[in-house]
């Protein structure tokens, strides 16, 4: 899940300015899960701008207004609503506003700051796990990224600096490299520790970058 926060009103208000008019897509996924652009936080920002003075032209939560398909779906009422806007206030992730702004042909303002991939533990509580680097290792470190839970992204560990499990660089962090231990002492692979990591390919990240899954040939 994408992992985001609400901009600072005040910041979302600064990018509106000379916008009198202004429609609001929401996501009804991540950033639903994460309360920062489902029905609630919608209608909250609609309210808000109206006290400010700004015409709300309509407003709808998209399933996933990062899926380009999703977005041209808009019902002929809802595309009549978005041409009495002058602007678009998106309530998504950077991706969902980019996939917007593609489709919609008005300007679009994220209203969301993007922070990370990530798991939810428990409500509003959020952890990130994973870098998207394109050469994953979790076969090797008992599926426990070492990349985007140790501090220093260490292919290969502990540091000298782990302290008790614990992290040197932020000693409330867990050590991902003792995390790993652990996890492989428990499923009798701590053999693995052994093997030594070559370095990331980071050809394997360039971007941008775009994937096209084909259909297998029967």
């Amino acid at each position: 899940m994408i992992i985001t926060e609400q901009k600072q009103y005040k910041d979302i208000l600064k990018s509106l300015e000379g916008v009198d008019s202004v429609y609001i897509v929401g996501c009804g996924r991540c950033a639903t899960s994460c309360e920062t652009g489902g029905e609630e936080q919608v209608k909250a920002v609609a309210q808000k701008l109206r006290k400010d003075g700004k015409k709300v032209a309509g407003t709808h939560v998209v399933d996933a207004p990062c899926d380009e398909r999703l977005v041209k779906k808009f019902s002929a009422s809802e595309k009549a609503k978005i041409k009495k806007a002058k602007a678009v206030l998106v309530l998504a992730c950077g991706a969902g506003a980019q996939t917007v702004s593609d489709i919609i042909e008005l300007p679009v303002y994220p209203a969301l700051e993007s922070l990370f991939l990530g798991k939810t533990k428990r409500h509003g509580e959020f952890y990130e796990l994973c870098m998207m680097c394109g050469s994953c290792v979790l076969s090797e470190t008992g599926g426990i990224c070492p990349v985007a839970r140790c501090s220093k992204h260490m292919l290969n560990g502990p540091c000298g600096g782990s302290n008790k499990g614990k992290c040197e660089v932020d000693p409330n962090l867990d050590c991902a490299w003792y995390l790993i231990f652990k996890r492989l002492e428990a499923s009798g692979q701590l053999e693995k520790m052994k093997k030594i990591q070559t370095p990331k390919d980071y050809s394997a990240v360039i971007r941008p970058r775009k994937v096209e899954i084909r259909k297998r040939v029967k």
